[in-house]
């Protein structure tokens, strides 16, 4: 019936209005609209030195504001509407166009309200780390590998194996991925952290419990912004690339690696046929680090950033497969009994509860 498929068009955004309305309430836009509206108001306003940026941001709260009260009032009028409308069907099909709307509507304001950063929109860097452990650890280094290889497929993220380490026995001991898509960095950038994994090895003869780390760095791709590198800086060494990267790999020294001596910073590409070609990708991989680590100094999180250790007591969340099965972010605390699932890929209710926090 045309009223069940309705309903269960409301219920599938359902999530994402809680996501709005907690980051609204959480972010402190509503009183700080109030604040510029009550100076905008004020006699003399115009003499104000700061009043053309008054107004500017006001006016962008206003538009967001607006558009806020509009999808929170309208989702919760089409079920009084659907609840009124429900016998009869004429009337249904005439809202129908109305909700499938509201839907969409939801959906990309969502997206546009956690994501407000000017690096949000970009393509991003995702480095991934094995943790002391040797096996254990890099074999979890590839299952983290692979989801989320799984998460940018769901979403439709284009990506590039930038570099791939192998382990000695099993699994990898890094990789880098390229991932380019709306968003990219935005809805990647908390999963930077340590995460831990707890389970019965499969390489332990005696099927111990054992408990593995690994480390995500997610750096956003440099569009205009530009740094400059004196050569004079930089070690570059060339060697032989192995993995995954296609036929001609361990035929030629045509893999990269740079190391930024002032800052002691590496890079290295191994995807691309020619050494030249994965030069240029090193250095801009260099450009996008040398510019985030330029900002961190300005918020002097650099030094915050260095104490981190791939160990106990850093990670941002926990996947325990044994003795039960959870997944707990520890910034949020929001926990899913599923983690095959989220090793599949399914992470974005871990990345919403934490843009939400943001606002906190």
């Amino acid at each position: 019936m045309l009223i069940d498929e309705l309903k269960e068009k409301l219920k599938s955004v359902e999530s994402d209005v809680k996501a709005i309305k907690a980051y609204w309430e959480n972010s402190g836009l509503e009183p700080r609209h109030n604040e510029l509206k009550a100076i905008s108001e004020e006699e003399d306003f115009w003499k104000n030195p700061n009043h053309i940026k008054i107004s500017k941001e006001l006016q962008g709260l206003k538009i967001l504001r607006e558009e806020y009260n509009e999808i929170t009032s309208g989702y919760k009028d089409s079920f009084e509407l659907l609840e009124l409308f429900k016998s009869n069907e004429q009337e249904l099909k005439n809202i129908r166009p109305d909700i499938e709307a509201l839907c969409r509507k939801i959906n990309k304001f969502k997206i546009n309200l956690l994501l407000n950063k000017s690096t949000d929109k970009r393509n991003c860097f995702l480095n991934i780390n094995a943790g002391a452990g040797g096996t254990e650890s890099q074999d979890w280094a590839e299952m983290i590998l692979r989801m989320y290889l799984r998460f940018c497929e769901r979403e439709g993220f284009k990506l590039d194996i930038l570099d791939y380490q192998t382990g000695e026995e099993a699994g990898i001991k890094s990789a880098t991925l390229f991932i380019k898509g709306k968003n990219a960095y935005g809805l990647l950038k908390g999963e930077a952290g340590i995460h831990r994994l707890v389970r019965i090895s499969p390489f332990d003869s005696n099927k111990r419990r054992h408990t593995s780390f690994c480390a995500i760095n997610i750096t956003p791709e440099v569009e205009e912004e530009k740094i400059e590198i004196n050569p004079d800086d930089l070690r570059i060494d060339t060697y032989r690339a192995g993995g995954k990267g296609g036929q001609h790999v361990n035929k030629t020294d045509s893999a990269v690696r740079i190391t930024h001596i002032p800052t002691n910073i590496v890079v290295q590409c191994q995807n691309e046929r020619s050494q030249t070609q994965n030069k240029q990708t090193a250095m801009k991989m260099l450009m996008a680090k040398l510019v985030e680590k330029r900002e961190n100094e300005k918020k002097n999180l650099e030094a915050a950033k260095d104490k981190q250790k791939i160990e106990w007591g850093s990670q941002i969340r926990s996947y325990v497969l044994h003795p039960y099965k959870m997944v707990k972010d520890h910034r949020t605390n929001l926990e899913s009994p599923q983690p095959d699932l989220v090793l599949d890929g399914d992470i974005m209710n871990f990345i919403e509860s934490y843009l939400i926090s943001l606002a906190e």
